[in-house]
């Protein structure tokens, strides 16, 4: 999906001349049901971000995305709206491309001691997921099998394939249940609570569409688009 770069861990430094933006995580006031729903009231409470940042050519058209996250004692949620244009969804496949369909990812360090290893959380429109733990971009990285993928609740409001292509305007929501236990088996997770803090970026992206374009939260300074930059993460606070 993206031109390689390749740099060492130990060389990673956080580029000061861009601002690194910190969202705060609440604390789930109830039990959430992974619907896709982004207006229920569970979700009142918890702040957008807009994912605005371009990186690479201006697209034909600029999608709108936001996004919402929230903790409990064992899982983190976070949700997507899409205010899109140009919308296909093809892959079906765990851990397939689906960057080239429209898509919505999370890149999340939760050892808050090493926040260079990260995952890679990955869903198109229809739902289909990628998850890697990377412990060096491009070169280090496990592909989570698909029976630990599979615990990760998600719900999307368009169909699973979304084929031929959307051109009209249209919304489309992905909301994730994502239990920790299932980072514990690679990495020491940094539980959330308040105090604790995760480096972390949410992206957009639709690559193999009519409408190519990267989107980022928290901006990245590169001359291609490549989200596996974590020098660049924003910071997680959980409240």
């Amino acid at each position: 999906m993206f031109k390689l770069y390749f740099f060492s861990l130990m060389m990673c430094v956080y580029d000061t001349a861009y601002p690194q933006l910190t969202y705060q995580v609440g604390a789930s006031v109830g039990k959430i049901t992974i619907d896709g729903k982004w207006d229920k009231p569970v979700w009142e409470a918890a702040k957008p971000i807009t994912i605005e940042n371009r990186m690479g050519d201006e697209p034909h058209f600029r999608p709108i995305t936001e996004a919402k996250m929230l903790y409990d004692a064992n899982n983190v949620y976070v949700i997507f709206r899409v205010q899109d244009k140009f919308v296909k969804s093809t892959v079906t496949t765990y851990n397939g491309h689906v960057s080239g369909d429209s898509c919505v990812e999370f890149f999340f360090a939760p050892n808050s001691a090493v926040p260079t290893q990260y995952f890679n959380l990955e869903i198109n429109a229809g739902g289909t997921p990628l998850l890697f733990f990377i412990t060096n971009p491009w070169t280090q990285f496990t592909k989570l099998p698909n029976d630990l993928i599979a615990k990760i609740e998600i719900a999307h409001s368009l169909p699973a394939v979304v084929d031929p292509e959307i051109t009209k305007e249209i919304t489309w929501t992905v909301e994730c249940r994502i239990p920790l236990e299932i980072l514990k088996q690679f990495t020491t997770v940094s539980m959330p609570q308040p105090g604790v803090t995760w480096r972390a970026n949410f992206y957009k992206t639709g690559s193999s569409t009519s409408n190519p374009h990267y989107y980022t939260w928290s901006p990245v300074s590169n001359p291609e688009p490549n989200f596996h930059l974590p020098e660049y993460f924003g910071m997680l606070n959980f409240k």
